[in-house]
């Protein structure tokens, strides 16, 4: 039987795994939605406005979703790790706060402007409500973000009686590896976003959209993919390098590096076993992993006997990275070959919309395999260097822990399954929606004289 230590692992990862797949389309998304907004007001396109309208529903079921899932995970630093608040919640706690104050009411708060005042306000306030809600979006991400940096490399803090205080709060939140978790994170969330709005509108376009809006967003959500793959590729190299130096352990378990060595091949398979210490059937390319992390063929790496027992477990890492990876190659090819058939025949083939829509959730596959790589690769510790997972645990039975899983279990399959439902409603609606066109412009990108219709409240 499982114990509570490994029950409340369980339990935080299921709810962040859950929680996680929200921020990362909305976060992009509201910088999709003020694109999409700005646009109209630049050309005066009812196109453009039709494309925000759907969008924004979109966004705001995410951000819901988000939203609860959200508050349900804070509660589990209280209920199942007690240990964490008591040793680092001088830190924690004014970050999460901020978090709240800084993002969260900003994006509620205009969100509401975006939804219910497209026809009562200005078109400049409501593209100014747009903005606000994508700068609120990525302020959510830079606050956790600092918080979930500092627990992998944590700085500018000193320890009183076992509790955790901050001596410098720029040394806190611009910890080693902010910048860089951050910045991987925002160009996931675009990528996921991406995706996210080219397969919704590759569904729609494949069961009869003729309307100019879906492809509008499909060539709109390529093309920034298309730029931000390769992008991502880069940073993630800077990443690398920059976990090498903080948290060697972490690259020689991605890696499954065991020896110490020079001229280190890269795997592209293998089998770990941590009771031989050593890989089966193994793939290689010779001296290949040494050559990325070290940029030189005879680089030494630092392999996981040198850490004995203070090393994360092998096998989620090493899978969990080449799934990241072997996904982001897929996105990079999907978009890259989507522009070039847009670029040379002006529109997707059937084939190639059946492709960009089995590619809808991609971001999602890999984000998670990420978020699991940085999370697991911190362990045995919650707080690196500073408090152990086992040491924060709550003593509550298992039994308890167990039976507030599997609800949470539940409620996710459920919300799951009726988040995919409600996104399939809105656009089969959508097609069926008569798209506005006219010669004569919106006036002046005012909102109030965009003709109404029954099905309007759908797109």
């Amino acid at each position: 039987m499982l114990d509570t230590l490994m029950l409340s692992r369980i339990q935080f990862a299921a709810n962040i795994s859950f929680h996680i797949l929200f921020p990362a389309i909305t976060i992009a998304l509201g910088w999709f939605l003020f694109f999409f907004k700005l646009r109209f007001d630049q050309t005066d396109n009812p196109v453009w406005m039709r494309t925000y309208r759907f969008w924004v529903k979109v966004f705001a079921l995410n951000f819901a979703l988000g939203v609860v899932s959200g508050i349900t995970m804070s509660f589990q630093f209280g209920t199942n790790w007690p240990g964490y608040m008591e040793t680092v919640g001088n830190i924690a706690g004014p970050l999460l706060g901020y978090e709240v104050l800084t993002a969260f009411f900003l994006e509620a708060t205009f969100l509401g402007i975006m939804l219910f005042g497209i026809n009562r306000v200005p078109s400049k306030v409501h593209t100014f409500s747009a903005l606000i809600v994508a700068i609120g979006t990525t302020l959510s991400a830079f606050w956790i973000l600092a918080l979930n940096s500092w627990m992998q490399t944590p700085a500018g803090f000193e320890m009183r009686d076992g509790v955790a205080h901050a001596a410098n709060w720029l040394a806190v939140i611009f910890n080693p590896s902010f910048p860089y978790r951050l910045t991987h994170m925002l160009l996931a969330s675009g990528l996921t976003a991406s995706f996210f709005v080219a397969g919704l509108s590759a569904y729609r376009i494949l069961k009869g959209d003729e309307k100019r809006a879906p492809r509008l967003a499909l060539k709109t959500g390529l093309i920034v993919a298309a730029i931000l793959a390769p992008t991502q590729v880069f940073v993630g190299d800077l990443h690398g390098l920059n976990t090498l130096e903080h948290q060697p352990q972490k690259i020689a378990a991605m890696e499954g590096i065991w020896e110490t060595e020079t001229g280190v091949p890269l795997l592209l398979f293998a089998v770990p076993d941590e009771e031989t210490r050593s890989n089966h059937f193994e793939i290689a390319l010779p001296k290949m992993a040494s050559l990325i992390l070290t940029h030189t063929l005879d680089g030494e790496v630092q392999g996981l006997n040198d850490f004995e027992d203070d090393h994360p477990p092998v096998k989620p890492l090493f899978y969990g990275f080449r799934i990241m990876v072997g996904v982001g190659v897929l996105m990079l090819m999907t978009a890259w070959t989507g522009c070039w058939l847009l670029y040379r025949r002006g529109e997707l083939p059937r084939w190639m919309l059946k492709v960009v829509v089995a590619m809808t959730f991609s971001g999602w596959l890999a984000t998670l395999a990420g978020w699991y790589v940085t999370e697991i690769g911190r362990q045995p510790w919650l707080v690196t260097g500073v408090l152990r997972t086992a040491d924060a645990i709550t003593p509550v039975p298992p039994s308890n822990v167990g039976f507030s899983l599997t609800l949470y279990l539940t409620v996710y399959v459920v919300l799951m399954w009726a988040y995919i439902h409600t996104l399939r409603v809105m656009a089969l609606k959508s097609v069926e929606v008569e798209e506005f066109e006219t010669a004569e412009p919106a006036r002046g990108g005012t909102l109030t004289n965009l003709p109404q219709s029954a099905g309007d409240n759908t797109q």
